[in-house]
C-alpha cells in the first residue's frame, strides 16, 4: 500500500496562511483518493477534506470551506492542503489519508504521522 508523509505544519498568527504536504510512495498515487483530518488536544479525528483520483471532485467539512482547498499532483505523487484565513479553532495536528474510495478515508487506516499546525491568537 501508498506511504504518506506529510510537511508543512508551524506557527502562525491569526489570519494567516499555511500549505501542507502530502508526499506518496509505494503503490500507484493516482489510484488513490486522498484526504485530510485533525486532532485537537482532547478531541476526536475529525474530516477536513478529501479529493478523488482525477482532482475532479472535492469535498470539505463545513468548519473550512471557503478558507482551505485541497489539491493533488498525481505526477509527483503529492497531495496539498492550502489553509487561509486561520484561527484557533484550527490548532490541531493534522493528518494525510488515502483510501480507495473518499468514503473510504479513514477506515482505509492508509495515515501519514501527523503534522502540527498551531494557530496564535
Amino acid at each position: 500500500q501508498v506511504q504518506l508523509v506529510e510537511s508543512g505544519g508551524g506557527l502562525v498568527q491569526t489570519g494567516g496562511s499555511l500549505r501542507l504536504s502530502c508526499a506518496a510512495s509505494g503503490r500507484t498515487f493516482s489510484n488513490y483518493a486522498m484526504g485530510w483530518f485533525r486532532q485537537a488536544p482532547g478531541k476526536e479525528r475529525d474530516f477536513v477534506a478529501a479529493i478523488i483520483w482525477s482532482g475532479g471532485r472535492t469535498y470539505y467539512a463545513d468548519s473550512v470551506k471557503g478558507r482551505f482547498t485541497i489539491s493533488r499532483d498525481n505526477a509527483n505523487n503529492t497531495a496539498y492542503l492550502q489553509m487561509n484565513s486561520l484561527n484557533p479553532e484550527d490548532t490541531a495536528v493534522y493528518f494525510c489519508a488515502a483510501g480507495p474510495s473518499v468514503g473510504l478515508l479513514g477506515s482505509s487506516g492508509i495515515w501519514g504521522q501527523g503534522t502540527q499546525v498551531t494557530v496564535s491568537s
